[in-house]
């Protein structure tokens, strides 16, 4: 089968050796010539025509060469992988340069295998890393591979399925397209491909293991899935029909770099059917371009396909257009044209004896008409060739040049047609972050717009998630967590989330540490407010109470209930109302020190007067008995000393407190989550507990003691009422103790106050109440002769 693609490359070869001939600064008083050979795509002719090439004569002879002048220099070829390792085999024995301007299997770039191998098109094992770093680019993360069941397949899809993974992306599906193409085979590819939720799909082959795949997904009406093409079927047009519209629009895909040849259009117009080199080609494609045939020729053409119309030779071709004079994105025929100025290049190096620094080579020179291959070979590593487009030619320690792709994106147009459109462009020989180089505004997906399509196996996790890993599935899939308390993630898609410091806390997405509030009870607050108020406004009503009784002390029930202590305890609740103030507020280091043992010693005062009362009731009523002891027991100092005494027990147990492990300010991250409170480190729990456990033997003592007394026959008898006392105040901080234990942070303080005020009420209340309202309201009933009748009825 004829092709013009074909036909195109040998007229480059043509073009590229007469421009250098004609160039006086390359290879001056030298003639480049060549020979062409076709080997009929059959891997013996290949291998029959490389003999004849070495022997220099139309019969093959192993080790003999009968050309004497000119000197083979170099040889171009093969196109097909398979057929350049043979002639590579041979030529390497020889040490024979060889240049390929179309086979890329990465094999080739063994130097041990292949020693004398070079090329003008880039090694395969760079377009599958640069396939596989373009799905990364677009952040396309769960990925279908497809490819032949043959070298070029597997070896191609595997560098890209390493490249992937190793990019943290993985890999739906890997399938192989068997070269037998088996029916039942490509249906259950198609239908694995369609049930995938890979939307993208690379595809390494060439086009025509292509289109039995695409034929089975017209027929089951897969839609929705984006190839991204290798260069062996990206500009392919037998895919590029509207056949194939609904599945191959938008696919994206790496093309041999294209460029221009200046003049090679006008030249390749030029040829003449009767008057170029290669007479035979020359007719054959004169005939497949015009349609015609030449009259009395056998064996060039197939005449039947033709009507009677007779070629004369002087149909132009300025007046058609197909892939044969498109010149206007030269891929391969470019690569021929610079296959052939890097040999001459090679040869021009030798014939100066320079290297490729311009420097004077310190090898043995040799002369242009007679060198050996292995003596061209040594320059052709260090050949470098500047063309016409800036772009510089070389070859590394393997042999490829530096690799350099088109991006082509494929465009259905108005007209119903799909061009491949240039996007881009990957150069490996470019620093890293311009590897690729892409006009956004220039690709078009396979919706139609510009959105970038979503191929992942999971939604990405958003700030304030963490991915965890799907159990027996690949790394891609996963769900999201949300991050524990205390932890924030900052990224999309963390791994793992981070912990807060210890004064700080998330915001309520969980994606930001922010500082902690402060908490405590202030006085700026309503609870606090309240409290401060309760706490002054109640500190009030024993002073009055006092100066009622300053008013009234002469009078009987003032006397008869101790003036001296009923002042002392009154003084004492006053300020056992104020005491409560002191956990109110910031807790400063000297306000958290005094604070408990004010509240201790003030209650101590109070509980011991009343505990002086109460024993004064008794001693008073058991000295009225004939010949009793205890009238002694009775006097004033007696009741002052209990109270002292007491006191003093309470004073030496807070001194001790205070000395040895005294209370502190602290931030307390732990009771409310998000919250600082700075509260009271009460230092030792176990002194506050004594303290306030001291203070429950006192009532509970007085409680008991008044209780037996509650009845004894004394008008002046105020058990009852101190009975009454103690039991709201046991009440009370018996209550406080599980109340305090389940309230947190500053709850836990208002408890505390709470129980202070209400167990100090208690005591105004039951102690002072009554005779308050007979002092002030029944003033009759305050008199001495009332009090004794009372004692006489009762008696």
């Amino acid at each position: 089968m004829f092709l013009f693609e074909h036909y195109q490359q040998f007229q480059a070869l043509r073009f590229s050796v007469e421009e250098i001939n004609r160039n006086p600064d390359l290879l001056p008083n030298t003639t480049l010539g060549f020979y062409s050979y076709d080997s009929c795509a059959v891997l013996q002719g290949e291998i029959e025509a490389t003999l004849w090439i070495l022997t220099g004569n139309n019969q093959a002879i192993p080790n003999y060469c009968c050309r004497e002048n000119p000197p083979l220099a170099a040889v171009i070829g093969h196109s097909s992988s398979t057929y350049s390792m043979s002639m590579a085999h041979l030529l390497g024995l020889y040490r024979y340069p060889q240049v390929s301007y179309f086979s890329t299997s990465s094999l080739l770039s063994d130097r041990t295998q292949f020693p004398s191998f070079f090329r003008t098109v880039p090694s395969d094992k760079f377009q599958s890393v640069g396939l596989a770093h373009l799905v990364l680019r677009y952040q396309w993360t769960w990925i279908g591979l497809l490819a032949p069941d043959n070298d070029y397949g597997q070896e191609g899809i595997q560098v890209i399925k390493k490249e992937i993974m190793n990019s943290g992306a993985c890999v739906a599906f890997t399938e192989f397209i068997m070269t037998s193409l088996i029916f039942t085979e490509i249906k259950r590819m198609v239908k694995l491909i369609k049930e995938s939720t890979a939307k993208v799909i690379v595809a390494f082959s060439t086009d025509i293991y292509m289109i039995p795949i695409l034929e089975e997904m017209l027929r089951q009406n897969v839609t929705g899935k984006l190839f991204v093409a290798s260069e062996a079927w990206s500009i392919s047009n037998v895919l590029s029909v509207e056949k194939y519209f609904s599945i191959l629009t938008g696919t994206v895909g790496f093309a041999y770099h294209s460029s221009t040849i200046q003049g090679f259009q006008e030249f390749a117009n030029s040829i003449h059917p009767f008057s170029t080199p290669g007479l035979t080609w020359a007719k054959i494609f004169w005939a497949e371009a015009f349609g015609c045939k030449f009259p009395n020729e056998k064996n060039v053409t197939d005449l039947s396909k033709y009507s009677g119309t007779l070629c004369t030779g002087d149909e132009s071709l300025f007046s058609i257009q197909n892939s044969y004079n498109d010149v206007s994105s030269l891929r391969v025929s470019y690569n021929v044209y610079v296959a052939v100025h890097v040999i001459a290049r090679a040869l021009h190096n030798l014939m100066e004896c320079k290297d490729s620094t311009g420097q004077p080579s310190l090898e043995k020179c040799s002369t242009i008409t007679n060198f050996n291959p292995w003596e061209l070979l040594h320059y052709f590593k260090k050949v470098r060739v500047e063309l016409n487009n800036k772009r510089e030619v070389f070859f590394d320690e393997n042999g490829d040049p530096p690799a350099i792709y088109d991006i082509v994106n494929w465009h259905q147009t108005t007209e119903g047609v799909i061009n491949q459109v240039k996007v881009g462009r990957y150069d490996t020989a470019a620093s890293s972050e311009d590897k690729f180089s892409i006009n956004t505004s220039l690709v078009k997906w396979p919706t139609g717009g510009q959105e970038v399509p979503v191929s992942i196996c999971s939604e990405s996790c958003p700030p304030g998630f963490r991915k965890v890993a799907r159990k027996g599935e690949p790394i891609c899939c996963f769900q999201c967590s949300p991050c524990a308390q205390g932890e924030i993630s900052n990224q999309t898609d963390s791994i793992d989330c981070l912990k807060c410091p210890w004064d700080m806390w998330p915001n309520p997405q969980k994606n930001q540490c922010l500082p902690k509030s402060i908490d405590y009870l202030s006085y700026d607050e309503p609870l606090g407010m309240a409290l401060t108020t309760t706490g002054v406004s109640s500190s009030m009503i024993p002073v009055s109470i006092f100066s009622i009784f300053i008013t009234y002390k002469n009078t009987p029930i003032v006397r008869a209930n101790n003036y001296a202590l009923s002042c002392i305890l009154l003084i004492s609740l006053s300020l056992c109302f104020l005491s409560s103030l002191a956990f109110i507020g910031y807790p400063q280091p000297e306000k958290c020190l005094l604070r408990q043992a004010a509240f201790g010693m003030v209650f101590t005062i109070c509980i011991s007067c009343i505990l002086a009362k109460t024993i004064m009731v008794v001693f008073a009523f058991m000295a009225t008995k004939p010949g009793s002891s205890l009238k002694k027991w009775t006097k004033p100092r007696v009741s002052y000393t209990l109270v002292n005494v007491c006191s003093l027990l309470q004073l030496i147990l807070c001194i001790m407190w205070l000395s040895l492990s005294p209370p502190f300010p602290q931030y307390n991250t732990q009771t409310q989550p998000g919250i600082i409170v700075i509260e009271c480190n009460e230092g030792s729990p176990m002194a506050f507990w004594c303290m306030l456990g001291y203070l429950g033997l006192l009532a509970t003592i007085s409680f008991v003691v008044a209780f037996l007394a509650r009845r004894l026959p004394d008008s002046f008898n105020e058990a009852k009422f101190i009975t009454f006392s103690m039991l709201a105040f046991l009440s009370v901080w018996v209550s406080y103790i599980p109340a305090s234990l389940s309230a947190r942070g500053k709850y836990t303080v208002a408890m505390e106050i709470f129980a202070i005020q209400s167990s100090s009420w208690a005591l105004v209340i039951c102690m002072f109440v009554p005779k308050c309202f007979i002092i002030v309201f029944r003033p009759d009933m305050n008199s001495k002769e009332h009090l004794m009748g009372k004692s006489k009825s009762l008696k």
